[in-house]
């Protein structure tokens, strides 16, 4: 289930998206974050759509792209579209932005996505500040730990991220990391990370640099809130996004007897099951943090009557 509108973005690493189109003005290639997606009445091929991209774009200028929808009929496997932007890196040395599998719920859902490894776009562009990935891990998402010298935000969108990734994640040398958020998402779709696997992002050694952090859509999201009310991490950081999961009032409480947050500049509760009182008593113990959060997912105030909790993306 997906309790949130996830949309296109409008604008990604500072650049107006625009969707590419083998017809029609198009605007200077540096100006704009490019976007590619097969068009489902056509059922063009992405080989195809790609090479006439190539061909009618100055890609030397390419800061951002995002890749829409890939297949041209039934879903397919992302590795393919992975493969031709290794096989074409050195047609982009301008590329910052990178966002693989910008699909919304109309397009595919999110568990549907058919990700695969993808570790060797990083290596293939060692000049990347900025990497999106949406997708879930039972269809074939992974990364292997990669050392990345240029990377300052790193985003996982997913309804049931791997262990396997986040413990990559967090065994990779990113000295330039300033932002990271993970989806968790949900057991049944591939979601197995466990509160371990963080153990060295919280601990505040492994990426000197970071100042947002997001832990974001997930099931244990209660134990999270725990571990980073004394995580050592949590004094270099200026956001700390702690959305979108099945966070409760035993989570609200363990943040309020945790270590002071109001050095930061936002914290994230949106999609949550905290009761008023406590989310009241946060914005309170955070002052003068601007604490993002509106009513509950579901009222419980009799504590006899607690509804099923859900992240807020998993299907």
């Amino acid at each position: 289930m997906t309790y949130i509108d996830i949309e296109h973005p409008d604008h990604f690493n500072g650049l107006p998206v625009h969707t590419w189109a083998a017809s029609g003005a198009r605007p200077a290639a540096d100006t704009v974050a490019w976007r590619l997606e097969t068009d489902y009445d056509e059922q063009t091929e992405f080989a195809v759509l790609w090479q006439r991209f190539l061909d009618s774009v100055d890609t030397a200028q390419v800061r951002a792209l995002l890749i829409g929808p890939w297949w041209d009929g039934d879903y397919s496997s992302f590795e393919p579209v992975r493969d031709l932007l290794v096989a074409h890196a050195d047609r982009f040395p301008a590329l910052r932005g990178l966002f693989l599998a910008d699909v919304v719920g109309e397009e595919c859902e999110v568990s549907w996505l058919q990700m695969c490894d993808v570790t060797p776009v990083l290596e293939a562009l060692p000049w990347l500040e900025e990497f999106t990935v949406r997708g879930c891990g039972q269809e074939g998402l992974a990364l292997r730990p990669v050392r990345h010298t240029a990377l300052k935000t790193l985003r996982f969108e997913s309804g049931g991220l791997p262990g396997d990734l986040v413990r990559a994640v967090t065994a990779s040398e990113l000295p330039a990391l300033e932002r990271l958020d993970l989806w968790f998402g949900s057991s049944w779709y591939g979601g197995d990370a466990t509160l371990a696997d963080l153990g060295p992002v919280l601990s505040g050694g492994t990426f000197p640099r970071l100042r947002h952090l997001g832990l974001q859509n997930s099931e244990i999201q209660d134990e999270i809130a725990a571990a980073v009310a004394a995580a050592p991490v949590v004094a270099q950081l200026e956001t700390l996004a702690l959305s979108m999961g099945t966070l409760s009032d035993t989570g609200g409480e363990a943040l309020l007897n945790g270590q002071p947050l109001n050095h930061l500049s936002t914290l994230d509760l949106r999609h949550h099951y905290l009761t008023g009182p406590v989310l009241e008593r946060i914005r309170a113990a955070c002052a003068p943090a601007v604490v993002e959060g509106g009513e509950a997912e579901e009222d419980y105030a009799d504590p006899d009557d607690e509804p099923e909790r859900y992240v807020a993306v998993s299907e």
